[in-house]
């Protein structure tokens, strides 16, 4: 199973629609907010199912602060990350997630990549499409694959512009 992750594309549509040409096929979509007006887009050139979080900047629209799901035998939990103040740091939504039973949480907000694999947990944002604020400023996305033995594996992939 293949799942593209990406977060805070801000309706700069182009660059995720040309990823999804790059990476397909895909079993997945999931995008961790601000997407700002874009929701009804993303399902339409999405051939899979999509699960989509509201972030701080997704004003008025109908999607969930958070999600949970399953993916194989992981449970995840999907959010922005501003709720947990993710700016300062990761340790407020680590907690939470281990407190509610959560193997992998996904968030966004610091348009920043960011994979840890520890205590039984995954935590991970994928950057940003349109805004990424690391160094080098390439715009970033994560693909998990779930091998035949249900396990999961993480990459971090840039753009290159």
């Amino acid at each position: 199973m293949k799942i593209l992750i990406v977060s805070d594309t801000h309706g700069r549509d182009a660059t995720l629609k040309h990823l999804l040409e790059q990476v397909k096929p895909i079993d997945m979509l999931i995008h961790c907010g601000d997407v700002e007006g874009s929701e009804e887009y993303i399902h339409k050139i999405t051939d899979c199912p999509v699960h989509m979080v509201a972030g701080n900047n997704d004003f008025f629209c109908d999607l969930p602060k958070e999600d949970e799901f399953l993916i194989g035998k992981y449970r995840v939990l999907l959010t922005h990350g501003h709720y947990y103040y993710i700016t300062m740091g990761t340790h407020m939504i680590k907690e939470d997630a281990k407190a509610r039973g959560f193997d992998i949480v996904m968030f966004g907000h610091t348009h920043r990549p960011y994979l840890e694999q520890n205590d039984g947990i995954v935590v991970l944002n994928p950057g940003s499409l349109s805004y990424p604020r690391q160094e080098g400023r390439k715009p970033s996305y994560m693909i998990m694959d779930v091998d035949r033995n249900g396990e999961a594996h993480f990459t971090i992939n840039y753009i290159k512009k």
